[in-house]
């Protein structure tokens, strides 16, 4: 890939840096403590399950942080950076197993280098544009690392990176502890709420779909998992 493991969690923890100067700036950092002692005790437990599936993740600086929002959504970047918006609590009123399927998804993302792999696609775009535009070497040099940088936090995933998210983030579920099942519960709900018109959680959903080929998708991984001991 053009784009390294070093310069992707480089990147990942300015932006992370920068994301919570400007919550704490606006009082919407941990505002809750709950909330926040909540949001951290899961992490933890799935974090903990973290290097069965990447060794080198046990010397990542995980960070876990809530922001207050009323965008319905979570995400971890590279080398463990986790911030769980607010509303995803407020308004989905999801159990522990629950809010667990979301923050393991999102680990898994980072665990499998996805946002790694959108840089280096977006850069051979980039790189190709700028040979055939005859643009120098300093300039394109300068456009994939802006490239990068965008690309850390903004574009979707493409259907396979959720679907590896999905079995990944399952995975670190089972060995926490927590029943699989409600990744099937959280997802019919989003499916079900769909039509109420609510922004915060069209959000979430263009980037996370959750159509029913997903959903049984879910629930066959759950079985198997259930299948095998912790």
């Amino acid at each position: 890939m053009l784009v390294s493991s070093t310069e992707v969690m480089q990147q990942a923890e300015k932006a992370y840096d920068q994301v919570l100067a400007e919550a704490k700036a606006q009082n919407a950092l941990n505002t809750n403590a709950a909330m926040t002692k909540r949001v951290k005790n899961i992490a933890n437990k799935l974090i903990a399950q973290a290097p069965r599936f990447r060794a080198d993740s046990k010397d990542w600086d995980w960070e876990v942080n809530v922001i207050n929002s009323k965008e319905i959504n979570a995400w971890c970047m590279a080398g463990g950076k986790i911030a769980v918006y607010s509303a995803l609590i407020t308004e989905t009123n999801p159990t522990d197993a629950e809010l667990a399927t979301v923050i393991g998804h999102e680990m898994a993302h980072a665990l499998r280098e996805h946002t790694r792999e959108q840089q280096s696609t977006e850069a051979m775009k980039n790189a190709a544009l700028n040979i055939a535009s005859l643009f120098g070497a300093s300039d394109t040099a300068v456009s994939l690392g802006n490239t990068a940088a965008n690309v850390a936090i903004s574009l979707p995933f493409s259907r396979s990176h959720e679907n590896e998210a999905d079995a990944l983030g399952l995975e670190l579920m089972h060995y926490a502890g927590y029943d699989t099942d409600a990744a099937v519960s959280f997802w019919t709900k989003m499916t079900k709420a769909t039509g109420g018109g609510n922004e915060g959680l069209m959000v979430l959903l263009s980037t996370h779909p959750a159509d029913s080929d997903r959903i049984a998708n879910l629930k066959a991984l759950s079985q198997k998992l259930k299948a095998q001991p912790r």
